[in-house]
């Protein structure tokens, strides 16, 4: 089963390729990693967004994985609440890449985010559109 994209399937395995090589094209052409860690770094206290909602802002739809990958990329930076950064039901998905085992879960938290089984709560409630509140 592949995934459809304009008029050809696209398989699984081809995915990754893509990934690639739009990384390449974003990363030299229009440095998406920085303009990730620049949306990123205006999310409220309290509020998070989800991977897609911050590719869309930014122009690129599809690219919510990159998303992921630029984050993934910027532990190392504290200005960078990572954290704040959910799939677009409110999972967790990102929390394998924070220290310890529930470091994200417990940072949203202290932040007055309930979080129930790598699920935000309220997610409705404490979603940030970047769409919507930076334009």
């Amino acid at each position: 089963m592949g995934i459809y994209n304009s008029d050809k399937v696209i398989q699984p395995h081809q995915l990754l390729i893509l990934d690639f090589i739009l990384l390449f094209q974003m990363e030299n052409s229009d440095n998406f990693f920085k303009k990730v860690h620049e949306v990123v770094k205006k999310i409220p206290f309290g509020r998070v967004t989800s991977y897609g909602a911050i590719a869309t802002y930014l122009g690129a739809a599809k690219s919510a994985r990159m998303v992921g990958w630029a984050l993934n990329a910027s532990h190392n930076d504290a200005d960078i609440p990572a954290h704040r950064v959910v799939n677009r039901s409110g999972l967790l998905t990102g929390k394998f890449h924070f220290d310890g085992t529930n470091l994200m879960q417990q940072l949203l938290e202290n932040e007055g985010i309930v979080v129930k089984e790598n699920q935000i709560q309220n997610y409705n409630d404490v979603f940030w559109d970047p769409f919507k509140e930076l334009l």
